[in-house]
This record gives C-alpha cells, structure tokens and sequence, in this order.
C-alpha cells in the first residue's frame, strides 16, 4: 500500500483503499525530471521565501500541476516527509519529498549523486 493509500485510509478509515483507483493517474502520464529541476520547480512556490515548503505551498504547486485533491496529497506528502515535525519540509528532508512525488505525483525523477556518491541534503 502506497503512502496517500495509507494517509487516506488514516482520513477515510479502514476499508475505503477503493478510491485509490480514481484518485492517482497512471505512471502513463509521468514527467521526467532531475532532483535538481524538481527542486527549482518546488521552489517558485516556496511564497515567504524561507527556503522550507509548507504543506500550503506544496498545496498550491500540486495543484498547479493539475493533480486532483492537492489539499490531501500535500498533508500526505509532508506528514510523510517532515521527520523533525515543524509543519515543513526542508533541504535535508527533501529526499522523502522527491520519494513522494515519484510515486504519487507523476514524476520520474533521476537522482544525481554527490561528490562522495551519497544522495543527501544535497539541494
């Protein structure tokens, strides 16, 4: 079970995963993208400009993507990412976010490795 699987459950309650189906197009539809021009692409919607996406800026590029219920989709994508539980996903906390838009989101995305071959933080 996916991760909005889970969150909408956790909303909806056991035994409502049907709506899964509806809810999340195919990965006939995904957008090939780099880590890196998925994170300028978040970034024109980070509004206070402090360098941290809110579950209300993912809101609003979720839903300028086209994607249908982008108010669950954000709480679901950062309730999943935020692991130090401030309401917000930062640079080091970002990975899970990237997680989260390739398998729900639509996109593909490569990731490049750093310097010293490790895929963190590095945004």
């Amino acid at each position: 079970m996916s991760a909005t699987a889970r969150c909408l459950e956790a909303m909806e309650g056991p035994g409502s995963g049907s709506s899964r189906f509806l809810l999340f197009p195919g990965k006939e539809h995904r957008t090939s993208v780099t880590a890196a021009e998925f994170k300028k692409w978040l970034k024109q919607f980070d509004a206070d400009g402090d360098g941290r996406i809110s579950r209300r800026e993912l809101r609003e590029a979720i839903g300028h993507r086209g994607a249908w219920f982008a108010s669950v989709k954000a709480w679901c994508a950062v309730r999943r990412a935020d692991m130090d539980r401030n309401g917000f996903v930062d640079d080091c906390e970002m990975e899970s976010l990237v997680e989260f838009a390739e398998n729900e989101l639509g996109f593909l995305i490569s990731k490049e490795p750093t310097p010293d071959g490790r895929n963190h933080c590095r945004w």
